[in-house]
């Protein structure tokens, strides 16, 4: 028959339903429920008040003590019978001192018989197996205890919903761990039938259970291994996501904020790398949708403010040709110079009034354009100023052809108003061309023939 019939089960399913339902008492409601299903299944004797009791208030320690009288009547287990004891008559010393001599020995005997040496274990177990109630009782204590820790352990990791639980669960592997290390496997093949029939065991200790449990302890610590990893790369990634940002909000140019915004990408990378199937993995997946979005609004800025960069740096630099060679300059080279400029101002205007540096590049666009109108004032004054310097030294060359041809009939006035010819034509060259210092000479020459 079940240890534990349909009608006691229900009592008690109906009062933990009912009384226990706060999610703070999952993990114990979950998990006596999971106990009295075994004891369900389980073949043997029925399930007595006590081991009712036992069964449940380690978890629910809170639990109706009417319900669980209820459940032992229901699950049909005899009543406990206890005659009261005699009073005890007077003993002489004699009797005492081999009494206490007897217990001595009785005592040495069962210390002797209990001791974990697998070959006198075997030997009393067959002969004498009454001796062995320590060590059947310390096995019982031992297999609940495993049980009871890896049951709880398995909810706490395997359906954990904050990290708190894996601490609670690593405490709760370590205690399991410590029961089946106290368990003697080597002694699993006897089952203490004699024991258990005025004890009445709630085990089947089998190699299989044990194997199991151990194997269940084994994932559960490789899975606290991996999530205590997780969880610091969590945290190690977590600072650097924030330092990341604390530097791009300090960056005091372009260079430190790339450097910055190279870190934000290496940090975001990093908490995409943390396991999906850990908790940590899961909680990460909030900070790195949060992170993404920021780092989006970031950099599209960043882009904006670098292209606006660009194209002053780009622009002062055509200025800086433009401002560079000889002076003065001959038409091609201001013509070159011009086109520079026009360059600079090219790359200024692509510049709009949204972006960040638009009154900065307004400036230079204004000096600019200045340099630019300078350059085309300075291109006319070189076109007339080289045309009048030619036109005087043609009036030149006609001057001396005519004095070479025939000198006897040179009149002086026509000389000396082909000089002035000269002379006015050189006043219209200016200042800073590059015919001035030839024309200087020129008008030098003619003025002191005119005298």
């Amino acid at each position: 028959m079940p240890r534990l019939n349909d009608r006691a089960f229900t009592l008690l399913q109906a009062e933990i339903q009912k009384s226990f339902s706060d999610s703070a008492l999952q993990v114990q409601r979950e998990l006596t429920l999971r106990r009295l299903e075994r004891l369900r299944t389980q073949e043997g004797l029925p399930l007595s008040y006590d081991e009712i009791r036992e069964t449940i208030v380690d978890l629910l320690p809170d639990f109706p003590e009417t319900v669980l009288k209820a459940a032992a009547r229901a699950n049909g287990a005899p009543k406990s019978s206890a005659k009261p004891s005699a009073k005890p008559s007077s003993i002489p010393w004699g009797a005492i001192k081999l009494s206490s001599v007897a217990l001595l020995l009785l005592g040495g005997g069962i210390y002797v018989a209990n001791l974990p040496i697998p070959a006198l274990r075997w030997s009393v177990a067959r002969s004498m197996p009454i001796l062995l109630i320590p060590s059947f009782m310390s096995m019982d204590s031992h297999y609940r205890g495993a049980i009871n820790s890896v049951e709880q352990a398995d909810q706490l990791i395997n359906q954990a919903t904050a990290p708190e639980d894996f601490e609670l669960g690593s405490t709760k592997v370590k205690e399991a761990q410590q029961h089946l290390n106290a368990l003697p496997v080597w002694f699993v093949g006897f089952y203490p039938r004699q024991y258990c029939s005025f004890a009445r065991c709630s085990w089947q200790f089998t190699l299989d259970e044990f194997r199991s449990a151990r194997e269940n302890v084994a994932r559960m610590e490789a899975k606290l291994f991996q999530e205590g990893n997780a969880r610091t790369q969590l945290e190690e990634k977590d600072q650097a996501l924030d330092e990341a940002k604390q530097a791009y909000s300090q960056a005091k140019d372009n260079t430190e904020r790339r450097k910055a915004i190279a870190q934000w990408q290496t940090a975001i990378d990093a908490l995409k790398q943390i396991p999906d199937q850990t908790l940590a993995g899961r909680m990460s997946q909030e900070t790195i949708r949060a992170a993404d979005r920021d780092f989006q609004q970031v950099v599209g800025f960043t882009a904006d403010n670098t292209r606006t960069g660009n194209w002053m740096e780009a622009a002062k630099e055509f200025a800086k040709t433009a401002s560079k060679g000889k002076s003065p300059k001959n038409l091609t080279e201001l013509q070159e110079t011009k086109g520079l400029w026009g360059e600079a101002i090219d790359r200024i205007e692509k510049i709009t009034v949204d972006d960040p540096d638009y009154l900065e590049a307004q400036k230079q666009l204004a000096n600019y354009k200045q340099s630019l109108s300078a350059v085309e004032i300075q291109m006319q004054a070189e076109k007339e100023s080289v045309q009048a310097f030619q036109e005087a030294q043609q009036l030149k060359q006609n001057l001396l052809a005519l004095t070479t041809n025939d000198p006897n009939r040179l009149d002086r006035g026509n000389v000396a108003r082909s000089l002035q010819e000269i002379i006015d034509e050189l006043q219209k060259v200016k200042k800073g061309t590059t015919v001035y210092a030839e024309a200087q000479i020129l008008m030098k020459f003619a003025q002191n023939r005119l005298k």
